[in-house]
């Protein structure tokens, strides 16, 4: 099996970090690509009328944004200094998982290395799980990497 395209979505969690280490030994093992990707979540007041209107959600969205691509910057350096191919993806207005998929699909990857918060009991009925939602829909290898 040959990984040339290694998809690693992230957040601003530990979890995340270690995804990108792994991905980073499987990519160097193989000579592939890595590309990182953030999702911005789904603005839940997107359809509220007083959106566009309302200063502070506005500036919440952007700061969002700003931060995935701090991120992102220091991952890219931080691979392509330890001689890693990099690319790095920002996906806007779609449910994370949703997000994380197409992007497999666009760009043809052959592996997806995400971690897992591990969320047991109410706060998994409550936030869900995208790493379990990624595993039970992708039709790719999906590598998790749990705390």
């Amino acid at each position: 099996m040959s990984y040339k395209n290694i998809l690693v979505p992230v957040d601003d969690s530990p979890i995340s970090y270690a995804a990108v280490e792994h991905a980073e030994k499987i990519a160097k093992a193989f000579g592939s690509k890595v590309i990182v990707m953030c999702v911005l979540s789904v603005d839940p007041l997107m359809s509220v009328d007083f959106y566009k209107v309302a200063p502070a959600i506005t500036q919440h969205v952007l700061e969002a944004e700003t931060n995935a691509k701090g991120r992102l910057d220091d991952i890219k350096q931080t691979l392509t200094g330890h001689g890693v191919a990099v690319e790095t993806i920002i996906i806007r207005s779609v449910p994370t998982a949703t997000g994380i998929l197409n992007v497999a699909d666009e760009i043809h990857a052959d592996l997806i290395v995400m971690g897992s918060h591990g969320r047991k009991g109410l706060k998994k009925l409550v936030l869900g799980s995208v790493a379990q939602e990624v595993l039970g829909l992708s039709q790719r290898p999906v590598l998790i990497i749990k705390q």
